[in-house]
Formats: C-alpha cells, sequence, structure tokens
C-alpha cells in the first residue's frame, strides 16, 4: 500500500510539470503571434526603435479604477495651438486609447485633414505615445492624461474647431455588475458627446465584448432624435441581421482589435450620424 501511495505521488509529480509548460508554451506563443500581428499591422510607423531606452513594451495595469480619488479631477485643456498646427481644423477623438498606435497611425496615413487628440487613463502609455509623437514629428495629433468620463466636456469646449468623430474601440468592460459604474460610457459622457459633436459628426463604439458593445449601442439608441445609425445614410457601411457593422471603417485595427481575432473573437461595431441638434432637456438615464 505504501510502495502504491509512493508511486502514485510520483507519478503525479513526473507528470504534473509538462503539463504546466505546455500551457505556459501555448501563452507565450500566443502573445508571440499577437505581438507579431501588430507589429506587422503597423509596420511602416517603424516605432520600435523610436523607444530604446525604456523597451518597446511597458508595464502597466489592464485595468484602473476611473472611481478613484486620482482620477475625479478634470484634466485642463491645453493650448491648443501649442499642441496642434492648425487648431481649427475638425477633431477626432479616441476615448481610451490605449498605447496611441491607431491613432497615430490614422495622424500619418489618413488624407482626411483633420486632428487627432487620445484621451487615456494610464499615465506611462501617454507619456510613451506623445514620445513617438514628438519623434515621428507630428503636428495633428495629440495625447492627453485624462479621465474622459470627467475631462469630455471641458476639454471639448475649449477646442476652437468642430468635433467631427468620436471613437470608443474595446474599452475595459468591468464585467462585474457591481463594476459596470465604472465603464467610461456613462450618460453624462453621451450628452457631452452627443452635444458637442458637430452636426454630420460621427460615433463609433465597438467591443469583442458583446455585453459591452450592446450597452454602448443602448446608450445611444436611446438619442433616436438626434443620432441616425450610419449605415441607413452611408450604403457603404455594411451591417448583419442584427445591425453590427461588418467591417472596421476606419482602415486600421486597434490593438486590441488585433488580440480578439486571433484570439477567434467576433468586433461588435456600430456607427452613428448626428443628423439632429441636441437639445439639454433631452436625456436618458
Amino acid at each position: 500500500m505504501a510502495w502504491t501511495a509512493a508511486a502514485s505521488l510520483c507519478c503525479r509529480l513526473v507528470r504534473a510539470p509538462p503539463v504546466r509548460r505546455r500551457a505556459r508554451r501555448r501563452t507565450l506563443c500566443s502573445a508571440a503571434r499577437s505581438t507579431d500581428a501588430v507589429d506587422r499591422e503597423y509596420a511602416d510607423l517603424n516605432l520600435r526603435p523610436l523607444y530604446p531606452n525604456r523597451g518597446h513594451h511597458l508595464r502597466i495595469r489592464q485595468h484602473v479604477n476611473p472611481l478613484s480619488a486620482l482620477f475625479v479631477e478634470p484634466t485642463e485643456p491645453p493650448e491648443w495651438t501649442e499642441v496642434f498646427e492648425d487648431p481649427l481644423l475638425p477633431l477626432m477623438v479616441d476615448i481610451g486609447c490605449g498605447s496611441g498606435r491607431f491613432l497615430v497611425w490614422l495622424a500619418k496615413n489618413s488624407g482626411e485633414r483633420r486632428n487627432y487628440l487620445g484621451l487615456e487613463i494610464r499615465q506611462k502609455l501617454v507619456e510613451r505615445t506623445q514620445f513617438w509623437v514628438t519623434e515621428l514629428g507630428l503636428r495633428n495629433v495629440y495625447f492627453m492624461f485624462a479621465n474622459a468620463t470627467v475631462s469630455f466636456e471641458q476639454i471639448m469646449l475649449s477646442y476652437p474647431g468642430p468635433l467631427s468623430l468620436v471613437s470608443i474601440l474595446c474599452p475595459d468592460p468591468h464585467f462585474k455588475k457591481r463594476h459596470h459604474k465604472r465603464r467610461v460610457l456613462q450618460t453624462p459622457l453621451v450628452d457631452s458627446i452627443t452635444k458637442n459633436l458637430c452636426l454630420g459628426g460621427r460615433v463609433l463604439v465597438q467591443s469583442d465584448v458583446l455585453d459591452v458593445a450592446t450597452d454602448m449601442r443602448e446608450r445611444f439608441d436611446g438619442y433616436a432624435d438626434v443620432f441616425e445609425h450610419a449605415d441607413r445614410i452611408d450604403k457603404d457601411l455594411q451591417c448583419d441581421d442584427e445591425g453590427w457593422l461588418l467591417d472596421n471603417p476606419m482602415g486600421i485595427r486597434t490593438e486590441r482589435e488585433i488580440h480578439a481575432e486571433l484570439e477567434g473573437a467576433t468586433i461588435y461595431r456600430r456607427m452613428y450620424q448626428k443628423t439632429r441638434c441636441f437639445s439639454p432637456d433631452y436625456s436618458i438615464s
């Protein structure tokens, strides 16, 4: 009996490590594939050599509580003439811009004459991305360390040009129900976006989490007196039977989008176009 127990224990000890190592290798391989895919998508930016002293990757907290006392004070707007060559151009704002590669690529490659503003709550990412912008010599894109939920209104009121596009792409899902109040798209932010967006301006929301995408969609669907689904206006935008956009309309994928699609996830997208003025008396709870 003692020999059997010892042999059983020995077998378990022998078998266990290879299983753990294989799982670890799969995780590392998946991460490597994602990194390679991101590098390929953004290859023309050639960003890797631009941050040699602190490495290509930063140690960043993936989940931040925007309700923390650290983030409750609105961020002061910049001097727009100092950050943009022409601050009167239409503005695109990416809320929760993450690493910022998406906006940097648009600023460098898009044919649209507009400025690009990224709002991000993780300061290290903002510092790195703004370093890239400076090194690339771009004068039509800027990144701010800001909690968009409390800072968006003040920032937009100060911008001298029109707000033409707002994107919220794969925001932190905050899965637990008690944490849903931490999600970036709350009623005050929807109100502010709706009020400040110019007529004809658009809003793009997307997530690889259906619950999050549905939540964002329902919030903007609640402003049917102001917004039209953009696919009803632009026939180049095709939707599935559930009303989700079939293709990415921006010409480049975000990093999260790349990672999610490599894992086989579906990306749920919706685009809105402002067709009527917003009344401050009209909002949903």
